[in-house]
Protein backbone atom coordinates (compact mmCIF):
# COMPACT_ATOMS: atom_id res chain seq x y z
CA UNK A 1 0.00 0.00 0.00
CA UNK A 2 0.95 3.17 -0.75
CA UNK A 3 1.37 6.35 1.91
CA UNK A 4 -1.41 7.84 0.74
CA UNK A 5 -4.78 7.67 2.66
CA UNK A 6 -8.20 8.38 2.01
CA UNK A 7 -9.46 10.49 5.34
CA UNK A 8 -13.24 10.28 5.19
CA UNK A 9 -15.87 11.11 8.42
CA UNK A 10 -19.40 10.22 8.26
CA UNK A 11 -23.41 9.55 9.59
CA UNK A 12 -26.22 7.59 8.80
CA UNK A 13 -29.90 8.39 10.19
CA UNK A 14 -32.92 6.77 9.36
CA UNK A 15 -36.16 8.72 8.61
CA UNK A 16 -39.22 6.94 8.95
CA UNK A 17 -42.67 7.93 6.80
CA UNK A 18 -43.59 9.57 10.25
CA UNK A 19 -40.47 11.54 10.74
CA UNK A 20 -40.53 15.10 9.46
CA UNK A 21 -38.27 16.65 7.32
CA UNK A 22 -36.67 19.52 9.70
CA UNK A 23 -35.82 16.88 11.78
CA UNK A 24 -33.07 15.77 8.79
CA UNK A 25 -32.34 18.99 8.23
CA UNK A 26 -31.52 19.66 12.11
CA UNK A 27 -29.68 16.08 11.97
CA UNK A 28 -27.58 17.70 9.58
CA UNK A 29 -26.82 20.95 10.12
CA UNK A 30 -25.66 19.58 13.76
CA UNK A 31 -22.84 17.72 11.53
CA UNK A 32 -22.14 20.35 8.90
CA UNK A 33 -21.63 22.63 11.88
CA UNK A 34 -19.14 19.68 13.39
CA UNK A 35 -17.39 20.43 10.21
CA UNK A 36 -17.19 24.15 10.82
CA UNK A 37 -19.35 24.92 7.62
CA UNK A 38 -21.98 26.86 9.52
CA UNK A 39 -19.45 29.64 10.12
CA UNK A 40 -17.21 29.46 6.55
CA UNK A 41 -19.82 28.11 4.61
CA UNK A 42 -23.19 29.13 5.28
CA UNK A 43 -24.42 29.61 1.77
CA UNK A 44 -23.83 25.82 1.01
CA UNK A 45 -25.15 24.54 4.35
CA UNK A 46 -28.65 25.95 2.95
CA UNK A 47 -28.25 24.35 -0.19
CA UNK A 48 -26.95 21.22 1.42
CA UNK A 49 -30.23 21.65 3.62
CA UNK A 50 -32.50 22.09 0.80
CA UNK A 51 -31.09 19.86 -1.08
CA UNK A 52 -31.97 17.03 2.08
CA UNK A 53 -35.46 18.30 2.58
CA UNK A 54 -35.95 17.59 -1.34
CA UNK A 55 -34.61 14.12 -1.21
CA UNK A 56 -36.28 13.12 1.99
CA UNK A 57 -39.63 14.35 0.67
CA UNK A 58 -39.11 12.64 -2.12
CA UNK A 59 -38.52 9.38 -0.47
CA UNK A 60 -41.61 10.01 1.55
CA UNK A 61 -43.78 11.54 -0.95
CA UNK A 62 -43.24 9.41 -4.01
CA UNK A 63 -42.04 6.53 -3.01
CA UNK A 64 -44.17 5.80 0.38
CA UNK A 65 -40.74 4.82 2.17
CA UNK A 66 -38.80 5.71 5.05
CA UNK A 67 -35.62 7.01 4.16
CA UNK A 68 -31.70 6.54 5.22
CA UNK A 69 -29.70 9.55 5.15
CA UNK A 70 -26.04 9.08 5.36
CA UNK A 71 -23.79 12.21 4.74
CA UNK A 72 -19.81 11.57 3.98
CA UNK A 73 -17.08 14.16 4.38
CA UNK A 74 -14.20 12.87 2.12
CA UNK A 75 -12.47 16.53 2.80
CA UNK A 76 -13.16 17.16 -1.18
CA UNK A 77 -16.65 16.78 -1.28
CA UNK A 78 -19.94 16.03 1.08
CA UNK A 79 -21.64 13.67 -0.50
CA UNK A 80 -25.78 13.51 0.45
CA UNK A 81 -27.06 10.34 -0.14
CA UNK A 82 -30.92 9.41 0.70
CA UNK A 83 -31.97 5.30 -0.45
CA UNK A 84 -35.52 4.94 0.09
CA UNK A 85 -37.40 1.33 -1.31
CA UNK A 86 -38.45 2.44 -5.19
CA UNK A 87 -36.48 1.17 -7.95
CA UNK A 88 -38.20 4.21 -9.91
CA UNK A 89 -35.95 6.89 -10.86
CA UNK A 90 -36.00 11.18 -10.04
CA UNK A 91 -35.77 12.55 -13.16
CA UNK A 92 -35.92 16.82 -14.07
CA UNK A 93 -39.31 17.61 -14.71
CA UNK A 94 -39.70 20.87 -16.69
CA UNK A 95 -41.30 24.04 -14.16
CA UNK A 96 -45.38 23.92 -14.68
CA UNK A 97 -47.68 26.48 -13.90
CA UNK A 98 -50.60 23.17 -14.08
CA UNK A 99 -49.00 21.77 -11.28
CA UNK A 100 -47.96 22.09 -7.73
CA UNK A 101 -44.58 19.85 -7.12
CA UNK A 102 -42.28 19.03 -9.52
CA UNK A 103 -39.07 21.23 -8.93
CA UNK A 104 -37.51 19.06 -6.49
CA UNK A 105 -34.95 17.65 -8.99
CA UNK A 106 -34.16 21.08 -10.50
CA UNK A 107 -33.38 22.68 -7.08
CA UNK A 108 -31.18 19.70 -6.36
CA UNK A 109 -29.88 20.18 -10.17
CA UNK A 110 -29.44 23.56 -9.29
CA UNK A 111 -27.82 23.42 -5.78
CA UNK A 112 -25.62 20.38 -5.90
CA UNK A 113 -22.37 20.59 -7.67
CA UNK A 114 -23.34 17.16 -8.89
CA UNK A 115 -25.96 14.50 -8.55
CA UNK A 116 -27.28 10.81 -9.10
CA UNK A 117 -29.39 8.11 -9.12
CA UNK A 118 -29.01 4.61 -9.00
CA UNK A 119 -30.40 1.74 -8.45
CA UNK A 120 -29.91 -1.12 -5.89
CA UNK A 121 -31.65 -4.12 -5.14
CA UNK A 122 -33.71 -2.89 -2.69
CA UNK A 123 -35.08 0.15 -4.05
CA UNK A 124 -32.36 3.29 -5.21
CA UNK A 125 -30.25 5.81 -3.99
CA UNK A 126 -29.88 9.46 -5.19
CA UNK A 127 -26.58 11.34 -3.77
CA UNK A 128 -25.32 15.15 -4.50
CA UNK A 129 -22.13 15.94 -3.89
CA UNK A 130 -21.20 19.42 -2.68
CA UNK A 131 -17.61 21.42 -2.46
CA UNK A 132 -17.19 23.99 0.07
CA UNK A 133 -15.41 27.06 -1.54
CA UNK A 134 -11.79 27.43 -1.27
CA UNK A 135 -10.37 29.41 2.12
CA UNK A 136 -10.59 32.63 1.19
CA UNK A 137 -12.11 32.58 -1.96
CA UNK A 138 -14.67 35.03 -0.90
CA UNK A 139 -17.59 33.39 -2.77
CA UNK A 140 -19.70 32.18 0.07
CA UNK A 141 -20.46 34.98 2.08
CA UNK A 142 -16.84 35.46 3.50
Amino acid sequence: MSGSSVRAVGWARSLPLNSGVKTARDWAREHLRSLGWTERAPQTVDAVLLTISELVTNAHVHAHSSAQLVLTWDTRCLHVAVHDNSSHLPTRRPPSDERLGGRGMLLVDALADEWQARPCPDGKIVQACFRPPAPGSGTDGA
